[in-house]
């Protein structure tokens, strides 16, 4: 055991005898002193390490402000394009209010004279009997029961039935209770118009009690004859089927409603007319 640590002690000696002299040669060599050297040794590994680490945290603080700056103008970019979109509706809304101004202007200029007061659309309400549309007009703005509501273009949409300060409940042609005296144009037959619920048609209109010698021609168009509550000529809807009623005395006709009520945005209240 004494033998095997002197060698052990021998070979320890022996390697830092020509470890000393290898850094020697290479001192006299390099012209740098033994404990420099040794100091560079030791912190070259780490100032390598040093570097890298710092060459890593900045590429992650670019990374981080490149993410932040691209986040920041994404979010500007959505606003943007909230704000074109926006634009783009209005715009939109605008142009069909023009239009439906202008063809207010050519009803206005027909032989009926008209006053009247514009209403937008707030609410809708239909059953298997009923079909109302509520709008943002009322008796502040002189609105009354009874009065008619038109589209620009002279299509009946219905009439007032319910009325407050600042809105009104218009029962539309389409409501099975709302009875209107008719005439198919061409032809000059008479007839009673009213909503189709009643005959498994909810979004179509009936003419009824039209005479059974009546010839009916699909596309034919029916409008109001005319009374104390609704104007003539007001357009109702167009012929797109006719036969005998039950009894099979009187015909009757199967209308499409001239006004869309589904997608109406606006209406007009004949807030006043007279015939020319």
């Amino acid at each position: 055991m004494k033998h095997f640590f002197t060698n052990r002690v021998r070979v320890v000696l022996v390697a830092a005898v020509l470890l000393a002299a290898i850094l020697a040669v290479i001192s006299g060599v390099t012209n740098i002193s033994l404990p420099k050297m040794f100091v560079q040794g030791v912190l070259t590994p780490a100032r390598a390490g040093i570097s890298y680490l710092t060459d890593q945290a900045e590429r992650l603080y670019g990374y981080l402000f490149k993410y932040e700056s691209l986040a920041a103008e994404n979010e500007a970019l959505k606003q943007e394009l909230a704000q074109i979109q926006d634009a783009a509706r209005t715009a939109d809304a605008i142009t069909r209010e023009n239009e439906r101004l202008r063809a207010l202007l050519d009803l206005k200029d027909s032989d009926e004279k008209y006053r009247f007061m514009d209403g937008y659309i707030i609410a809708w309400s239909s059953n298997d009997w009923s079909n109302t549309i509520t709008i943002n007009r009322g008796t502040n703005h002189g609105v009354e029961q009874d009065m008619c509501a038109v589209t620009a273009n002279g299509e009946l949409v219905g009439l007032v039935s319910e009325v407050g300060p600042n809105y009104a409940v218009i029962k539309t042609v389409l409501d099975s209770s709302l009875e209107i005296s008719a005439t198919i144009a061409g032809a000059g037959y008479n007839g009673i118009v009213k909503g189709g619920y009643a005959d498994e048609s909810p979004d179509k209109l009936r003419m009824n009690y039209l005479p059974n010698t009546a010839t009916i021609h699909i596309k034919d168009q029916v409008v109001t004859t005319g009374s104390t509550v609704y104007p003539r000529n007001l357009i109702l809807g167009h012929v797109i089927d006719a036969g005998f009623d039950e009894s099979g005395v009187a015909k009757f006709a199967l209308l499409e409603p001239a006004a869309d009520i589904g997608s109406l945005e606006q209406v007009f209240i004949v807030m006043d007319y007279n015939a020319g």
